[in-house]
């Protein structure tokens, strides 16, 4: 098994490559929309397969789990190797296609079913977030989530009111709203950015994927904050997650469940 520092050097040898694919279709976005009416662009799957195409080279075996190109072999036949790559290239799509800055690649490593490394890295603001679940590490300087004891104080992220609404209980999630100081939505990849800086608080996604989830484990718990699924099980096989400050998890999750 490879070191986080092995990991960090790799993803950031990729950053420059997966920013000028973004700054080539940036304001000239053609959108093609999948069987789950998600949009999906040239560079979504550029970056995937260049990611891809470099994992292979450097890191050969195990597997890679793309969300545009499933999964597969990284190369080398089955070794027995427990390592899964999981891929996203393009977190927040629908901001990437309007031009709005708040998207993400994503690129987590699990073994044996535990995220042990993640990288989210924001091409337009080129700012890199790695993690180990230990510490964080934001542009190569160690970071925190900011101290936050009580909702009143708390900024409260979600991605999109709508799919609480189809997926949990939006009364639920408007009742804690009620409660923080601020509600934004401010979310995918780029919510968990400011979680991890420092600049949020808590973070409500009623649905995901693994490719949506597996990276942010580590940077999260390596920020020093709490990740779990929307019932607080392991984050690693759920479909959801709350993501907030310690002290602020288990009244989010009561309060989103009751």
């Amino acid at each position: 098994m490879f070191t986080f520092e092995a990991f960090s050097d790799f993803v950031r040898s990729l950053t420059p490559t997966i920013r000028e694919t973004v700054e080539k279709y940036i304001g000239r976005v053609r959108v093609e929309y999948k069987s789950d009416r998600s949009p999906v662009t040239l560079a979504d799957k550029e970056i995937e397969q260049y990611i891809v195409s470099q994992i292979e080279t450097r890191f050969p075996g195990g597997t890679i789990v793309g969300e545009e190109s499933g999964t597969h072999p990284a190369t080398s036949p089955d070794t027995g190797s427990q390592v899964e790559w999981i891929i996203d290239p393009i977190d927040g799509t629908k901001s990437f296609i309007h031009g709005v800055p708040l998207f993400a690649t994503l690129i987590g490593v699990m073994v044996g079913g535990k995220a042990v490394y993640g990288a989210i890295y924001n091409p337009l603001l080129n700012d890199l977030i790695v993690g180990d679940n230990r510490v964080a590490l934001w542009n190569g300087v160690p970071t925190r989530m900011r101290d936050c004891g009580s909702l009143a104080e708390a900024t409260l992220l979600t991605t999109d009111l709508l799919d609480i609404e189809l997926h949990r209980n939006l009364s639920s999630f408007l009742d804690m709203a009620r409660e923080c100081r601020l509600l934004r939505t401010w979310g995918d990849a780029y919510g968990y950015c400011l979680l991890a800086t420092g600049r949020a608080d808590i973070l409500v996604d009623p649905i995901m994927n693994r490719w949506d989830i597996a990276a942010l484990i580590p940077v999260i718990r390596g920020a020093g904050g709490t990740i779990t699924d929307y019932y607080g099980s392991e984050p690693e096989t759920g479909d959801s997650i709350i993501a907030s400050a310690p002290a602020l998890h288990e009244t989010a999750i009561a309060m989103l469940n009751k």
